[in-house]
Formats: structure tokens, sequence, C-alpha cells
């Protein structure tokens, strides 16, 4: 896994929560904006995951691996999964949905690098 690319995977996940959250307190429902920005950060996480493949082809494996897989497929289909749900929702609750989404992230990148290089 890539360190800084997860990091930076954290923090535009966290500032998409927070301005997610901004829309959900203002009683706004999800805009295009709010999809451009969820359309980035999955292409952070999209881009984190096809270097994690690259490197397990490569050789390198964490010593869970289906455990590890499976994080990763739901890191990559998060995003636009809330997202769709979110954009369907088209009350407050829409940005609410996005802003929960983008907290749960940066945790589950956690758990990947915990998998990926285990403390010994």
């Amino acid at each position: 896994m890539v360190d800084w690319l997860t990091m930076t995977i954290q923090v535009a996940s966290l500032a998409m929560a927070g301005w997610c959250l901004i829309s959900t307190f203002r009683d706004r429902p999800m805009l295009v904006p709010h999809l451009i920005g969820m359309g980035v950060l999955w292409l952070l996480v999209l881009g984190q995951a096809v270097a994690t493949v690259v490197a397990m082809v490569g050789g390198e494996r964490p010593e869970e691996t289906a455990m590890f897989v499976s994080y990763l497929a739901t890191v990559v289909l998060l995003p636009p999964a809330c997202a769709v749900w979110g954009f369907m929702e088209r009350s407050k609750w829409g940005p609410a949905v996005i802003a929960f989404a983008c907290l749960i992230l940066p945790v589950l990148f956690v758990r990947l690098e915990q998998l990926w290089s285990p403390v010994v």
C-alpha cells in the first residue's frame, strides 16, 4: 500500500464528511458538487486499490489475504454506493449518508494498513 496515498484518502474523506455534515445541518440536499467530491475521492481509492493489487501480484502479501481483499473490495465499493444512495435521497439526509460513509472510510483504511503490515 502507498502510505502517502492512504493519508491523502483519509484527509480527503474527512474533509468530504465535514462538508456533507454542514450541508445536512443547513438542511440542504445533495448536489452535483457533492458528487464531484465523491468522484475525486473514489478515484483516489481506486488508485490505492490498483497500487495494492500490483504489489500483491509482485509478491507482497498480507498474512490474512482473504480478509485484506474483502476490506479492499469494501473500500472500493463504498464511495459509489453511498454517492448513489445519497443522491437518490433528495432531503437533507442525502448528504448525511455521504458523511457517514466518509467517516467510515478512514477507519477501513487504518484496518487495511494493519492487515498489510502487522505489528510483530
